[in-house]
């Protein structure tokens, strides 16, 4: 622990990348890990599926009442210490950005300002026909009555901005993430299997700009031999840095 501190005092430029364990928490399910989502299927389907820009087209009722409970309810769920640790080490300076995978929201809730969502974020929604936009705060309330959203002006499917199964990356966002890792001294991986490509591979590009990587996982990654230091329990770590701070 002393010699994470240490590498977060050095560093000139650090960057934070999230992945889905971070969360779990503050009491959100992970998608891969020993009580994922991903491991059991919903009234018959896959969540994979159920998060396919296809399945969507075909049936979006089916995926906002899987949607009511894992992304129409992020008001009942608080930042934990690893968001709020974050949000301190930006606001102390010792933190350039966090780069996330989750679409949750509570990196913004802790307080962190330069935050990118690399796979969308549920804070607003488009219509599919004419492109209206809407915030989450009118979209939540009509999908926890069991509405599938409409647009209120030419009828067309309303669609959360998150990226679906199908859906490519925001490409100007992949690129800005691939230059900053790999000018960063300091990556920080907190919470991430590093399984789903390609915001799994952006790690890789710190390790080609001579940057080194901390990792805090559960379970293994595919890059552990690559982390300088590498640790299992995002609380403990967290809970010591928070103290710490």
């Amino acid at each position: 622990m002393q010699e994470l501190f240490q590498l977060l005092q050095q560093s000139h430029h650090t960057v934070a990348f999230t992945g889905a364990g971070i969360s779990t928490l503050s009491g959100i399910r992970d998608f891969r890990g020993k009580n994922g989502v991903y491991l059991e299927p919903w009234h018959g389907r896959q969540v994979e599926e159920i998060l396919s820009l296809s399945c969507f087209r075909e049936d979006p009722s089916l995926f906002y009442r899987w949607a009511e409970e894992f992304i129409y309810r992020l008001d009942e769920f608080h930042p934990a210490a690893v968001h709020r640790v974050l949000a301190k080490l930006e606001a102390a300076g010792l933190l350039a950005a966090v780069y996330t995978q989750n679409i949750d929201l509570l990196h913004q809730k802790a307080g962190s300002r330069r935050v990118y969502e690399l796979h969308g974020s549920p804070a607003h929604h488009h219509c599919l026909r004419c492109r209206r936009e809407f915030a989450y705060e009118l979209i939540a309330p009509r999908v926890l009555a069991g509405e599938t959203p409409h647009c209120d002006v030419c009828g067309g499917i309303i669609k959360p901005d998150i990226v679906f199964y199908g859906e490519n990356l925001d490409e100007a966002l992949l690129d800005q993430a691939f230059e900053e890792f790999y000018r960063a001294d300091l990556l920080l991986v907190l919470g991430s299997s590093l399984t789903v490509q390609p915001a799994a591979s952006l790690p890789l590009a710190t390790q080609r700009g001579g940057g080194k990587i901390v990792i805090v996982n559960a379970q293994p990654t595919p890059l552990d031999r690559m982390a300088v230091l590498k640790f299992d329990d995002l609380a403990t770590v967290f809970g010591e840095l928070e103290q710490k701070l």
